[in-house]
């Protein structure tokens, strides 16, 4: 497996995506993955997780390898960005392997299949594979942003085991506007009014909200306040970032784009306990951004993330990371004193 991964590399990009994608489709690539620890189980806005590790959205955008993914031993796998109508995206190039800097450059644009496509795929899954979220988005030319959020939660509801609303993309001119104050109070009253007539007919479910890395204290504050008051389950911190700290050395660290894998990390765990601090509990927190380690799991749920979400650091390993980090994981937690998972949960909150 370790040989196959290296061998996707020299290919471009997306090209090496789609391979991998169809070789976890038809079951060319990967395990199945033996039981976790019990003291690695975490509990998420209802959801009983095996252990915390869970895979981002992003990768697979159409749900195309859901029973695949989850047999390499990932906890949940959230499929998406999904949009109502289908679309391209952005022109090619729009991936870019930052290979010295353990880190990628995406500008991708949301290209999906469209949430017909998508939701056929949910609803043939074996739902005792394991636990699938879906990540919902707007098209880029739709003229009725928060519209395109509603129909993505009305189709997917009754087919996924939690949402997550994507309102962080930095590939999506104006998308991040929805973080806004007041449009953020919009967008959540009217899916929380959605989400009381789609629980009467299908039961309940967590709904997240993925945020981004670039933001500012205020907004920090704005963002908690109002998934509290809107009853959101958990926060995503965070999306991938526009910034680009110093010293990044690929030829390809100027590329526009959102940046993630290791250069994120620090930005990333000092933004989690930003929210951390800011929420005094109201809300669940997920950890993403530059974890590719068991301490960087640790941290981030020591930090106060229920559960963390890996991406880029899979991109650059084989098959067999997922379950070597989770072996690694749960040596590291006992190692540290913490009798689960759970209970390290916040010991170093700010």
């Amino acid at each position: 497996m370790a040989k196959a991964a290296a061998a996707l590399r020299w290919l471009p990009p997306e090209t090496a995506h789609a391979i991998a994608l169809w070789g976890l489709q038809n079951k060319a690539i990967g395990a199945e993955f033996g039981a976790s620890d019990a003291a690695l189980r975490v509990r998420l806005g209802g959801l009983d997780l095996p252990h915390p590790i869970g895979l981002a959205a992003g990768f697979d955008k159409n749900a195309q390898a859901l029973a695949g993914l989850l047999r390499l031993g990932f906890a949940f796998v959230e499929a998406g960005t999904v949009t109502p109508l289908p679309q391209a995206g952005n022109p090619r190039p729009r991936l870019f392997r930052l290979v010295q800097d353990r880190a990628l450059i995406n500008r991708m644009g949301f290209n999906n299949a469209g949430l017909e496509a998508f939701t056929l795929r949910l609803a043939a899954r074996r739902r005792a594979a394991g636990i699938v979220g879906a990540n919902i988005g707007a098209n880029k030319d739709s003229a009725d942003r928060i519209g395109d959020y509603l129909k993505g939660l009305a189709q997917v509801w009754p087919l996924a085991d939690y949402v997550t609303v994507n309102i962080s993309s930095p590939n999506t001119p104006g998308l991040r506007d929805l973080q806004a104050k007041a449009a953020l109070e919009d967008l959540l009253s009217r899916l929380a009014q959605a989400r009381a007539v789609l629980r009467t007919e299908h039961g309940d479910r967590p709904l997240c909200l993925k945020v981004a890395p670039d933001l500012n204290d205020g907004a920090i504050a704005d963002i908690c306040d109002l998934a509290a008051e809107h009853a959101m389950d958990a926060l995503i911190v965070c999306n991938t970032s526009v910034a680009r700290p110093p010293g990044l050395t690929s030829r390809h660290r100027a590329q526009s784009g959102g940046l993630s894998g290791r250069p994120l990390r620090t930005l990333a765990a000092h933004r989690l306990r930003d929210f951390a601090a800011a929420l005094h509990g109201r809300v669940a927190l997920v950890g993403v951004g530059g974890i590719e380690s068991a301490h960087d799991v640790l941290d981030r749920l020591e930090a106060g993330a229920a559960a963390v979400q890996i991406y880029t650091a899979f991109v650059y390993q084989d098959p067999g990371f997922v379950a070597r980090l989770v072996s690694q994981f749960s040596a590291l937690l006992a190692a540290e004193g913490h009798a689960s998972a759970a209970a390290a949960i916040g010991t170093r909150a700010a």
